[in-house]
């Protein structure tokens, strides 16, 4: 069974998180290794995980290596930065792209938001969308893929 280090700093800046949003749990996690903090009333026990998505076994397996695999696909478009990424211009209108779109060089496909500028991010290449690996208002790291360009 593999090891992990555990990040003492990132598990306090978790805890700090929780403090500063008002929230009872949160969870992180990268590739194979997550990490659950929950604050729970004192004398109760913190709320269970959530179920894994039923399914055989087999299929989680493929779901991680299609993610993974992601990154190596020649359509991937990763974020250049850190920050929150948006999917349409403003809350409520529509995203700017959807799966199945065409898109053209340079057109705008998210918005990420890094030290309160918005940053659009544009398609490096005409193609199709295929994959939209990007959630509304979601942190993003450097080098995340965002989305997949056939």
């Amino acid at each position: 069974m593999a090891r992990h280090s555990i990040d003492e700093g990132a598990i306090e800046r978790l805890v700090k998180l929780l403090d500063e949003h008002g929230l009872t749990e949160l969870e992180y996690g990268e590739g194979r290794w997550h990490v659950r903090v929950s604050r729970a009333a004192a004398g109760q026990p913190a709320a269970p995980a959530p179920a894994s998505p039923p399914g055989p076994e087999s299929e989680q397996p493929e779901a991680l290596a299609t993610q993974e695999s992601a990154a190596a696909h020649p359509g991937a478009v990763t974020s250049p930065m850190v920050g929150t990424v948006y999917l349409a211009p403003e809350p409520g209108m529509a995203p700017y792209v959807k799966i199945g779109d065409t898109v053209g060089e340079g057109q705008t496909l998210f918005l990420i938001e890094a030290m309160k500028t918005m940053n659009p991010i544009t398609a490096p290449r005409p193609g199709r969308v295929s994959q939209i690996f990007a959630q509304n208002a979601a942190p993003v790291e450097y080098g995340e893929v965002l989305i997949i360009l056939e």
